[in-house]
């Protein structure tokens, strides 16, 4: 399990954390002839070598890599801005495939808890995990559901996608530290903050808007705790 969750942390940091938004619109644009495609392919193997820390690992890393850039060179292609959010849904949901495909070649199991011993590498892959890509991944889901911007936005810049992500962080700490209630109180804050702001714009798709947003943040943290939290009791 820990080859797995080691690959995951190398896909989340050349996916998100170290991909700059200038490059994916570079590849958008050029395709395969944007050199940010190859440097992609490669950040993604030598993060996935470094990370796993065996030398034998190389081809398979390799391996990955290419698939990597096999699965990104299909959603350029035949992505719309109609299916941009299903293609991005696809391609992450094939990236964790393949992972799992190397994890059992390499390992020939999943499934290994005595790993977790060491919960170092679990805890940082969930917590990586919690920041730019589920804000990603939220901002996919709830895009078909945008409300128009009919008032000047006078918030601080990306004020929002921070906010998330403290949250979600936040949680996961509570549940790792059995503090539950805390979580209610967490939630109740920012219900109390943001209904001002909602009742003031008038807006019934805005409310549902940040309301569904707001439970499917709250949401993926709670089950990434867990997960971590169940993982860690097995292992001890």
């Amino acid at each position: 399990m820990i080859l797995f969750v080691k690959l995951l942390l190398a896909h989340l940091l050349s996916d998100f954390l170290l991909q700059a938004t200038s490059w994916v619109k570079d590849k958008e644009h050029k395709k395969h002839r944007s050199i940010y495609l190859y440097i992609h392919i490669i950040l993604n193997f030598i993060l996935a070598w470094i990370l796993v820390g065996k030398q034998d690992f190389g081809w398979y890393a390799l391996a990955l890599a290419i698939s990597h850039g096999f699965i990104v060179f299909l959603k350029l292609y035949f992505q719309t801005s109609k299916t941009k959010r299903s293609w991005f849904l696809a391609n992450q949901i094939s990236h964790l495939l393949m992972i799992t495909a190397i994890t059992l070649l390499y390992t020939n199991t999943i499934f290994e808890f005595s790993a977790l011993r060491n919960p170092f590498w679990f805890i940082t892959t969930a917590i990586i995990l919690l920041t730019k890509p589920t804000s990603i991944l939220i901002k996919n889901i709830i895009s078909i559901w945008t409300p128009e911007n009919k008032s000047k936005d006078e918030s601080l810049q990306n004020a929002g996608n921070y906010i998330g992500i403290l949250e979600r962080l936040f949680v996961f700490c509570f549940i790792l530290t059995d503090h539950f209630e805390a979580i209610g109180f967490l939630l109740a804050a920012k219900s109390i903050f943001r209904f001002g702001d909602l009742k003031e714009a008038k807006d019934r798709k805005l409310t549902e808007y940040v309301l569904i947003g707001t439970l499917l943040s709250f949401g993926i943290a709670l089950l990434i705790g867990l997960v971590v939290q169940l993982g860690l009791r097995f292992s001890f």
